[in-house]
């Protein structure tokens, strides 16, 4: 399939904008990290994925799991410029009490959104029972879960990375963002999981390492683990945290940090 990259690429760096200007508005938010999967987003959304914003519950939708929900206003700026809701809500509705944008997804809130998420390691076990349901009522969709690198700390995704092999969840397909960087330093000083494709082969996972900031990489190996059959693919994305501005790539501090006035300008200047 032919695909214009540059027109995509064009769109990720619009949202960035987008996400820029919601965490600066709110006061509020992790930047680094959604900046570091909002190509992986971009492709699915506006690619890969099938789904209705008008009918965002059909049955036969492909879902979508923000294991890592801190950063949500790439999912949230995603879905808007997908139609999902209004775009009015990134800057009127993020992190407000009670508003339809919380600080993590919540599904019950936000349209587009298929599992509530926040609290890290849970997302891939839902995703499993969502790949299962489908196989057991014979209705035919993908489930995308994607994981922070510091996330796979927890030892739930393992439990989980487990459970998916034994049941040979082909309809299942997992992003690691490695970026290297997590809330409190390196994940190499918080937590050296050493070789993490090894990890994933061993629990009988097929396994692709990618660069997750290119989307023809991004769109290879999608399709290369749409292909796999009779087990759960991952696919590990070597990403920059911040990505796409000068001063917050690969800077921890930007892991959650709100931009100053000065800051927010000149955000706004580079991604013009």
């Amino acid at each position: 399939m032919s695909r214009d990259i540059k027109y995509l690429e064009n769109k990720a760096k619009g949202l960035r904008k987008e996400i820029w200007e919601m965490v600066y508005n709110a006061q509020s938010g992790h930047i680094g990290g959604s900046f570091s999967i909002i190509e992986t987003l971009v492709a699915l959304y506006f690619d890969v994925m099938k789904y209705d914003p008008q009918n965002p519950k059909v049955p036969d939708r492909d879902r979508f799991v923000l294991s890592k929900g801190h950063t949500a206003p790439a999912l949230y700026a995603v879905l808007a410029e997908a139609g999902f809701f209004p775009k009015e809500w990134l800057r009127d509705s993020f992190r407000k009490i009670d508003s339809k944008l919380q600080g993590h997804p919540d599904m019950k809130k936000t349209p587009g959104i298929d599992m509530t998420s926040g609290s890290l390691g849970i997302g891939l076990s839902a995703a499993n029972g969502m790949a299962l349901g489908g196989k057991a009522q014979g209705i035919e969709f993908n489930v995308y879960c994607m994981m922070g690198d510091g996330e796979i700390d927890e030892g739930q995704i393992w439990e989980a990375a487990a459970t998916a092999a034994h049941y040979h969840l082909d309809n299942l397909i997992a992003f690691v963002d490695k970026n290297g960087l997590q809330n409190d330093g390196k994940t190499v000083n918080v937590k050296d999981l050493g070789n993490i494709a090894d990890k994933w082969n061993a629990f009988g996972w097929y396994v692709q390492e990618i660069d997750g900031n290119n989307f023809n990489e991004i769109f290879d190996a999608v399709d290369k683990a749409k292909a796999c059959k009779d087990k759960p693919s991952v696919i590990i994305q070597h990403t920059v945290k911040g990505k796409g501005l000068s001063f917050t790539e690969d800077v921890v501090v930007w892991h959650g940090k709100t931009p100053s006035n000065k800051e927010y300008i000149k955000g706004l200047e580079e991604l013009s």
